[in-house]
């Protein structure tokens, strides 16, 4: 006799169940994480998971479980958070209306599959649902209180939902939540979708992993005596805890047998015990579980019930019906009830009986399946339709069904099902005589619709292929032929293929024009106007872009008018105030159209236009208008919505908020992240953080990636090497960065303007060093005159959008001119008091440098009182900004000069010990710390300490200036001499 019930205490696993519930505990207070539980299968997932979920409501937690389902490669298209978030729906319907009210995308999962939805905008839409997901799970949990959200079966996970659960947890700041995901160790083989998810989530700081093992010895008779309600003697004890190697479901199963009792005997594999636990029940119950094998772990009742009546009425009537035979099923551990579903009470009894059928009963099974379907759709989404036909070998039927189910993936946003399913269409095409009748659609229309998919998940070669694909389909077409160029010429342009994107959508436009097709001319303009500007032909741009929007507004196409706008008014950028109007008309345009990616494309254009044209402050403005506007849609981790954020942090550094990125800002995309540093390093840089020029030379492997990345992390670690006194470092690199540039963008780069000034300020440093301490300076000298030459070229012959050099690009001209004449030894007040007008356009950070210049200038000159003035003011800008090294830059600068400055009183001693004195030789013999702490015998930390020191005593904000200044007073030449 087997055990009354296997569930009814739950046994051993007190170090996981732990585990789960310090990190539950944590996520109550506000730190929410993820907890990924992996096991062979039969090893106690799912025991362990219900039995946290006990214990999590004891507590007062909100616990949701959620399901995924093997419908092989493809899956259905977030099952486990449309199924969550259903319950979370009845839970706290305040909830998820009021996120489906600002993320009407998130709507999408709440349909029924069959409902017809309007067509999917593009990827800013499933960022949408995603960020609508991730509020509604953030929301529901509250202090004391957290949200427990429990994913079976992660292995059988459709490609969406993984992303969910990435972007969930990439999300997570300090939410009442916790994940515990379990999956199968013995399915992930080695190209398992699941396998480079695992390992990329278990690097992140939220996520724990617990590898659940076998019962051990000890365990399995603690397991034994919960099921059976008595002790195992200890000799069967062995043999089954040897036999099941620890796995608790095999255990179970071995104690339902007979054998133990019987022969002592035990079945040598688990088909075997499973073989021998339906071989005991009676022949409806079996019949039963061969026709829900086929359903898989999972089946919707009334599915299985119309199937079992159609292939098993006689069998079912001679067993009092299925209702009797299911209660007997039930009642043998066969089958239970979840929910609207009827499952085995293991996937592992599921996989045994499915296997045991022979392939004719197999077919024969999936085709009734197909019939209850086709009898009533109701009771199956066309992948499961999809599932079966394939199975049946029913060919016409896998064909419509897949049709079908690419097109309920696409409503709801999941476009990698949707692609594998359109590819299983075009898999089957040429093997259904009649495709196109079969699912309404020709050819071209299915490539093209595979294509948009492809491209929505990041497969651009892919997109492209399929494209291509389409344009050789619609050869006999010449007027469907020009359309699929536009579509092809869009593809090649997200994939930076622009030389060839131009050239499809010429051809585009002008077959267009030769057939009259005037429907589909306005995206075929608009694709041409951007790939044209792309490729600096601004005229044959503005042409195009005025035909697009005269084109899309006599067609009503307002997604295409706010495209061309857009486009527009980059070109117009040298009229801010035009370039603002066409911006501000593209972005209602694109409200209009329900286009939320061209809508905040527009509004990080408008943002540059202002910031280009010297309004910082109006440009950081609209800046974080559209972060906000991203955010609220749930749109934060969309390109624009990070390119949005990651402008306003630019614009809020050349403000001089040199503060670091709060904890409130939006996330950033990985591809985001190394850009987001280098603009953080500007800042860094600017307030005197230690470990900046090791930050900055550890991004050099990042140039090629990124071009302005490589600009900004580059020209802040040329500051910041010109700042610690490595002049020629600073030098060399400026030379490097120029060069790599150069090559990338083009010869004439704007922002060489920007690097030539560097590369002059670390020039002139160290020839006022050189000068100082008697050394040759006309090598630097050398380095200077070409150059100036080249900012003053790049100004001239550069190509800035609307061809005039703008107030930035004016102003380090105006310094890499200035850094000249200091180079020359050539101090000039007024190049400085032009340099620091220039910067007046509103960058505070580079202003108040300039400023500090022309004050130096202006001492050099016999004005003190005009040194003082100045100097006063860049101090008062550097307290403001935290910007310490130009702060002690000042007051060096006021104590060498003796000015009135506030705060700048020079220190009554500057006598160095001879232990400061010996330090101070070897930094003018330009030794390093730890070179020097190794001639002296010392630590580099003590080195530090001293030249700290000195450097105060000195008045000096760096080592060149001190060696300079200690040559001035002779302090070198004592040094030396003791």
């Amino acid at each position: 006799m087997g055990p009354a019930s296997m569930t009814t205490q739950f046994v051993a696993r007190g170090d996981q169940v732990a585990q789960v519930a310090a990190a539950l505990a944590r996520a109550a207070g506000g730190s929410p994480g993820a907890v990924l539980l992996g096991a062979d299968a039969g090893v106690g997932k799912t025991r362990l998971l219900r039995r946290c979920a006990e214990l999590a409501e004891q507590a007062g937690a909100t616990v949701v479980t959620a399901h995924c389902v093997d419908l092989g490669e493809i899956g259905l298209p977030y099952l486990p958070f449309a199924e969550t978030l259903a319950q979370l729906r009845a839970l706290a319907p305040e909830v998820v209306d009021r996120a489906l009210a600002s993320r009407p995308a998130l709507g999408r999962l709440l349909s029924t599959g069959s409902q017809e939805l309007p067509a999917a905008e593009d990827q800013m839409s499933r960022l949408q649902l995603f960020d609508g997901l991730s509020a509604v799970l953030g929301a529901v949990g509250r202090e004391g209180a957290p949200l427990l959200l429990l994913i079976e079966d992660l292995h059988w996970a459709d490609s969406s939902s993984r992303d969910v659960l990435r972007f969930l947890l990439a999300r997570m700041r300090q939410e009442h939540l916790l994940v515990v995901a379990s999956y199968r160790t013995d399915d992930l083989h080695r190209r398992h979708p699941l396998r480079p998810m695992l390992a990329e989530l278990t690097r992140h700081p939220r996520v724990e992993r617990i590898d659940l093992p076998p019962f051990t010895v000890d365990e399995m008779r603690e397991f034994t005596t919960a099921a059976l309600g008595r002790a195992l003697p200890e000799e069967d004890l062995r043999r089954v805890s040897e036999r099941s190697e620890g796995n608790a479901f095999f255990a179970e199963e071995l104690l339902e047998t007979t054998s133990i009792s019987a022969d002592g005997g035990l079945p040598w594999t688990l088909r075997d015990v499973l073989r021998g636990r339906l071989e005991q029940q009676q022949p409806a119950v079996q019949r039963l579980a061969q026709i829900a094998s086929v359903g898989g772990r999972r089946v919707d009742e009334p599915l299985l019930r119309a199937v079992a009546e159609d292939v098993a009425r006689d069998e079912l009537d001679s067993a009092h019906g299925y209702d009797a035979v299911l209660g007997e099923a039930v009642a043998h551990h066969v089958l239970q009830g979840e929910g609207e579903h009827i499952a085995f009470r293991h996937a592992l009894l599921a996989e045994a009986v499915y296997a045991d059928l022979l392939p004719g009963d197999q077919v024969a099974l999936h085709r009734a399946y197909l019939r209850a379907m086709a009898a009533d759709p109701a009771l199956g989404l066309p992948s499961r339709v999809a599932v079966h036909a394939t199975r049946a070998h029913d060919l016409p039927t896998a064909l419509r069904a897949s049709h079908a189910a690419a097109h309920a993936a696409a409503q709801v946003l999941a476009p990698v099902e949707e692609l594998r399913h359109r590819e299983t269409v075009l898999s089957l095409w040429d093997a259904v005589p009649d495709a196109a009748d079969q699912v309404g659609s020709d050819l071209v229309e299915v490539l093209l619709a595979a294509s948009g998919a492809a491209g929505q998940a990041g497969e651009l070669d892919r997109a492209i292929a399929l494209a291509r694909r389409a344009l050789e389909a619609a050869a006999q077409d010449a007027a469907r032929q020009a359309e699929v160029r536009t579509v092809l010429a869009r593809c090649l342009l997200a994939a930076d293929q622009v030389q060839e994107s131009h050239d499809q959508a010429g051809r585009a436009v002008a077959d267009l024009t030769a057939h009259q097709r005037l429907e589909a001319m306005p995206w075929a303009l608009a694709t041409h106007a951007r790939s044209a500007m792309n490729i600096d032909l601004d005229q044959v741009a503005l042409r195009s872009a005025d035909a697009a929007i005269t084109s899309a507004r006599a067609v009503g196409c307002a997604a295409a008018e706010a495209d061309a706008l857009t486009t527009l008014a980059v070109l117009v950028v040298d009229d801010p105030s035009r370039a603002a109007a066409l911006l501000a008309t593209s972005a209602a345009r694109a409200r209009e159209a329900g286009d939320l990616a061209t809508e905040l494309r527009s509004l990080y254009n408008l943002s540059t236009t202002h910031y280009y044209a010297g309004q910082i402050a109006v440009a950081h403005d609209i800046a974080i208008r559209g972060v906000a506007q991203a955010r609220d849609v749930g749109l934060s981790l969309s390109a624009e919505g990070a390119t949005l954020w990651l402008f306003s942090e630019i614009a809020r550094y050349a403000l001089g908020d040199l503060s670091p990125a709060g904890t409130d800002h939006p996330p950033v995309p990985a591809w985001a992240a190394p850009l987001s540093a280098a603009i953080e390093l500007c800042a860094a840089v600017a307030r005197g953080e230690a470990d900046v020029i090791e930050r900055g030379q550890a991004m050099r492997s990042s140039w090629d990636r990124d071009g302005q990345l490589a600009l900004l992390a580059g020209a802040s670690t040329i500051e910041a090497l010109t700042r610690a006194g490595r002049v020629d470092e600073a030098v060399e690199l400026s030379l490097e960065l120029i060069d790599h540039l150069g090559r990338t963008w083009s010869d004439h780069f704007l922002g060489g303007i920007r690097l030539a000034a560097l590369a002059l300020a670390a020039l002139a440093d160290g020839a006022e060093t050189d000068r100082q301490t008697g050394a040759d300076p006309a090598p630097r000298l050398a380095l200077g005159d070409p150059l100036l030459g080249r900012a003053v070229a790049t100004a001239e012959r550069g190509r800035p959008r609307g061809g005039r050099l703008g107030p930035e690009g004016r102003a380090w001209l105006a310094r890499a001119r200035a850094e000249h004449a200091r180079l020359q030894g050539s101090a000039e007040p007024a190049a400085w008091q032009a340099v620091t007008e220039a910067y007046d356009y509103g960058n505070r950070y580079d202003g108040a440098w300039a400023r500090a210049r022309w004050a130096e200038a202006l001492a050099g000159s016999g004005d003190r009182a005009g040194a003082a003035r100045e100097a006063s003011r860049a101090l008062a800008d550097a307290q403001t900004m935290g910007a310490q090294p130009l702060h002690a830059w000042l007051i060096a600068l006021a104590r060498r000069w003796r000015l009135e400055v506030p705060g700048a009183r020079a220190p009554s001693v500057d006598v160095l010990t001879a232990r400061e004195a010996e330090v101070l030789a070897l930094v003018a013999d330009g030794l390093s710390n730890r070179q020097i702490g190794e001639r002296l015998f010392i630590s580099a930390k003590t080195v530090s300490v001293h030249v700290s020191n000195l450097l105060a005593k000195l008045g000096a904000s760096g080592r060149a200036e001190a060696v300079g200044i200690a040559h001035r007073r002779g302090l070198i030449g004592a040094a030396a001499e003791g």
